[in-house]
């Protein structure tokens, strides 16, 4: 399956979850995140399909793209404390998003997707997506990737919020996304403690946290 295709992929179970009635009767309640209620997080989970639009606009970046390891490396938002400057704005940017109302968050998200599947079709491979937000670009597919670990972990976020089960993704769209987050854990904790925790439950550490 191509990148494309796995982020598609990621993306519809996403938006059958916005769209389930338990997230729009519970969306001034307080979330399973510190600080977030599931609005906020509805909204956050929805921004990350949309952010895929203006990828696909205009020509791609003459800027040079980083790897996508680089990418978590330089993230602002990682270790960031829950009442900094880049949290506070992380959730008011997830309750803004979500100031309209679960049923305009599905309607912008089914569309969104709708005009993805066509348009990522048509993105030349070499495609490259710079991010103002960040101030660097990353090739599409890459680009994509970030967009389904955002996906992945958030969708389990909301679930849990409202008492559902996290979506089950295809092999082929989690495989890359539990690679990119055990690359990101060798990087934090170091070899032995992902492999032991993976192998030897009896030296494994406490946490491998990928961030």
């Amino acid at each position: 399956m191509s990148r494309r295709n796995a982020y598609l992929e990621t993306a519809a179970p996403a938006v059958a979850l916005l769209s389930a009635p338990e997230v729009a009767a519970a969306w001034e309640r307080p979330s399973a995140l510190a600080r977030w209620t599931v609005g906020g997080l509805a909204g956050h989970l929805a921004y990350q399909i949309l952010s895929v639009d203006p990828a696909l606009e205009g020509p791609s970046s003459e800027e040079e793209p980083i790897p996508v390891l680089e990418h978590y490396a330089r993230a602002a938002w990682i270790d960031a404390p829950l009442d900094g400057e880049v949290s506070s704005g992380i959730r008011a940017k997830g309750e803004g998003a979500s100031s309209d109302g679960a049923r305009r968050v599905v309607e912008r998200v089914r569309a969104a997707l709708d005009r993805q599947r066509t348009g990522l079709q048509e993105a030349q491979g070499d495609r490259v997506v710079f991010m103002p937000p960040t101030g660097w670009a990353l090739r599409l597919d890459d680009f994509l990737l970030t967009r389904m670990v955002e996906l992945a972990v958030h969708m389990d976020d909301l679930a849990v919020s409202v008492d559902l089960s996290a979506p089950e993704l295809p092999g082929a769209a989690l495989d890359p996304v539990v690679a990119l987050l055990t690359g990101l854990a060798v990087r934090r904790h170091g070899q032995a403690a992902v492999l032991r925790t993976l192998t030897r439950a009896e030296r494994a550490p406490s946490v491998i946290n990928a961030f």
